[in-house]
Parts: C-alpha cells; sequence; structure tokens
C-alpha cells in the first residue's frame, strides 16, 4: 500500500500539471473502485478550476474553484498516469485540462474516490478522529506524552493507530524507531521523554528524506511520471531481517510480529 510518502510524493507530482488548470472534461470508466464514484462527481469537476492539491493522512485532494475537493486514496495499488500513452482496462478514472490527461489507475480497485465542500472536509468520518500530521507543527513529544500516558500497548503499535499520528504506516514506523534507539516492544507509558524528544524528529526526518527519494518502491507503486522511488534501497532495518545493523556496535535485525503486522528492529540499539 502506498504510504505517507508516496501520497505526498503524487500529489506534489500533480500538483506540477493540474494547479492553475481548468478541467475540460472527466471520464468515469466503471461504477466503483472500493465503493462507488460518486454520482455528481463529473458534473461538479467539469469546467471548473483547479485552485491546489493537499494531503491528509494518505488521502490526496485535489481542490476546485467551486469550493469542492474530490479526495483520492490510492488503495493498495493505486496510481495516476499523467499523458499515457495508450488507456489501460485500469484506468478507472479520467481527467482532462486544456494541457494534460490524467488516468488514475489501479488494478485491484481498493483505491476510492469521494467529492465533499471544503466545509465537510473537517467533520467527514474519515478525517475527523485523525491525530496530527507528522510533518506539521501539531506533532510534539508533548502530543505523544499525552496520547500515550499510561498505555501498556507498545509503542510501534501506538504509533499506527491514526488516531494518535495521522498517516504513519509500518515502514516508516520501524525506520523511526531505529533512529530514535527505541524498542518497538518497549510499552507506549514507559518511553521517556527524552526518548520521545528524539522519536519526534526521527519520524520527519524518514519521511522527508523518503518524499525527497521519491518513495519507497514496494510491488507496483510509481509516480504520476512514472518514475519509480528508490528510499528503498536506504532501510536500516524494514526487510533486513538476519542482516547487521548499520550502526557499528550494532546486532542483528531481528522480525518479530505485532499486531499481526511484521517489526523490524535491533535488540541491541533499540532499548
Amino acid at each position: 500500500m502506498p504510504e505517507l510518502p508516496e501520497v505526498e510524493t503524487t500529489v506534489r507530482g500533480l500538483a506540477r500539471f493540474l494547479e492553475g488548470e481548468r478541467i475540460v472534461s472527466v471520464r468515469v470508466n466503471r461504477p466503483d473502485m472500493r465503493r462507488p464514484f460518486p454520482p455528481d462527481l463529473v458534473q461538479a469537476l467539469t469546467g471548473a478550476s483547479v485552485t491546489h492539491l493537499s494531503r491528509r493522512a494518505k488521502y490526496g485532494l485535489i481542490h476546485t474553484s467551486r469550493d469542492h475537493a474530490m479526495v483520492f486514496h490510492l488503495g493498495m495499488s493505486g496510481r495516476w498516469r499523467i499523458d499515457p500513452e495508450e488507456a489501460d482496462k485500469h484506468d478507472h478514472l479520467v481527467i482532462e485540462t486544456q494541457r494534460n490527461v490524467f488516468a488514475l489507475n489501479d488494478p485491484r480497485r481498493f483505491g476510492s474516490v469521494d467529492l465533499m465542500t471544503s466545509g465537510e472536509l473537517v467533520t467527514w468520518k474519515p478525517f475527523a478522529a485523525l491525530g496530527p500530521e507528522p510533518l506539521g507543527d501539531d506533532l510534539t513529544a508533548e502530543h505523544l506524552r499525552e496520547a500515550t500516558r499510561g498505555r501498556k500497548q507498545a509503542i510501534k503499535l501506538l504509533l499506527l493507530d491514526q488516531r494518535i499520528v495521522a498517516g504513519l504506516g509500518n515502514i516508516y514506523v520501524c525506520e523511526a524507531l531505529w533512529h530514535a534507539g527505541i524498542s518497538p516492544r518497549k510499552a507506549g507509558g514507559k518511553v521517556t521523554m527524552p526518548q520521545l524528544r528524539r522519536l519526534v524528529p526521527a519520524i520527519k526526518d524518514v519521511l522527508e528524506r523518503s518524499i525527497r527519494d521519491g518513495g519507497s518502491t514496494l510491488r507496483d507503486f510509481a509516480q504520476p511520471d512514472g518514475e519509480l522511488g528508490y528510499f528503498a534501497t536506504r532501510f536500516h532495518v524494514y526487510g533486513r531481517e538476519g542482516e547487521p545493523c548499520h550502526h557499528e556496535d550494532g546486532g542483528t535485525i531481528r522480525r518479530i510480529v505485532q499486531g499481526g503486522r511484521s517489526t523490524w528492529y535491533c535488540p541491541v540499539c533499540q532499548r
């Protein structure tokens, strides 16, 4: 599944071509993806101008001059194709401006598209309970202290809770905990403030480096222009079971299962 850096990369890639452009046509090639396309999507977008694009957690938003926002989620295999050389049977939504063609391609159809007014975004159910954005100023050590106070659940699982931090996924939590020197198995309430003060910048740094690298190419994610991200070549723990830690005094990377998902960590460096 595309994680936050992949979605951010996608949004930035689309913005280079879409912002300020007028949408001249919209074509829906099937009735649904994970759920039905909004019935008024074509009418609401056709003729509107794109004012800006943004991201919330793992959702991308295309804002228009009609005070609408089209919210898309890439699901497991979704991506946008810009000016594709030929149509593809998995291009489920096609948007055209005077300059370019944008095709939302999703072979597995786990993605989604929603349409709402700007005023509806704050109270929209998927957004209403989200925690702060990890790249924003609201993610602080103090916020994490309050959110994890007295919690016995492992810090790894708490960081994956979207109510605590919006948009963090398995890859980047594993990597950030390694950078901060925190065991993923440690109870959230036992993580100290000095550790949390290392963790917050570690989260931001890992995400920002991945965004600069174009995301982590796992399975079939690609940027809108077709380029593949290469942050996956820089993983310190993720997917490296049995390999030596990149710290000189580190141990051997281990893999455990937490909450039904794999966790990779160094038992020597992360306490």
